[in-house]
């Protein structure tokens, strides 16, 4: 399969890259950290990918996406995308803020986007597009405003783009983890129940997108609580959100 990943440097993005390498999976992977991303493909090869081609590349620059899914697509066809790319929001100041909605939703976009009109000019094939969201992102959460709220957007979004795309034969799915070993719960200030490893988090994902899940949310513990959160009335959410440790510099 040729798949193309973004944000593939670190994290669940360098997991999914490996363990698709690990399958015999041709790979596309792009991120910001030339180093980091080289490191990658490098662990994408050994572990036996037969092509991997990487590309230093920031998910809000347009243009750059849309020539790089084009140049994917030539030497493809890309058959699967992960749309990955995200960050943290860390203490909730304007320029931290502004920079999370511009990257989680409109580097999400740019993404999607360009992943839809590759597909769409192809209308045949495998063509499967996997967004990636977050538990936080079932519920109002007090201790991380903006990053729930990006990943709010991307769940309600994803979701609504598969019963849209299902009748042109575009397959889409949402993945809701929750703390899983990365680059932003290295800097997380809170506390992480049921922490996951990048590895087994990289598995759980795509097992559920060859199953074509819908939703691919874990560990269900997180899951059910953070359901169980958005569905109280607004007056018992105010009160758990209340016990949650605010973020620290």
């Amino acid at each position: 399969m040729n798949t193309l990943i973004t944000g593939a440097s670190s994290g669940i993005g360098e997991a999914v890259a490996v363990e698709c390498a690990r399958r015999g999976d041709a790979l596309f992977l792009c991120g910001r950290n030339r180093e980091r991303l080289e490191a990658v493909a490098a662990k994408c090869r050994a572990a036996g990918s037969p092509a991997v081609a990487a590309r230093v590349l920031d998910v809000c620059d347009r243009e750059a996406i849309d020539a790089w899914f084009s140049e994917c697509e030539a030497a493809g066809p890309v058959e699967r995308v992960f749309a990955n790319a995200g960050v943290s929001t860390g203490v909730e100041n304007e320029e931290n803020v502004r920079r999370t909605f511009a990257v989680n939703v409109g580097g999400t976009v740019n993404t999607v986007l360009a992943a839809l009109r590759i597909f769409r000019a192809r209308k045949a094939g495998r063509r499967q597009l996997l967004v990636t969201s977050s538990i936080a992102g079932y519920g109002p959460l007090a201790s991380c405003p903006a990053y729930a709220a990006t990943k709010g957007c991307l769940k309600t979004w994803g979701l609504s783009l598969r019963g849209m795309l299902k009748r042109e034969g575009i397959a889409v799915s949402v993945i809701c983890p929750g703390f899983v070993r990365s680059r932003i719960t290295d800097e997380n200030t809170c506390p992480m129940p049921f922490f996951m490893e990048a590895d087994r988090a990289a598995k759980i994902i795509l097992r559920g997108a060859d199953a074509g899940r819908g939703i691919i949310a874990f560990p269900w513990p997180m899951r059910f609580a953070t359901w169980l959160l958005s569905a109280m009335p607004l007056w018992m959410n105010d009160m758990v959100n209340a016990l949650l440790p605010p973020k620290r510099a």
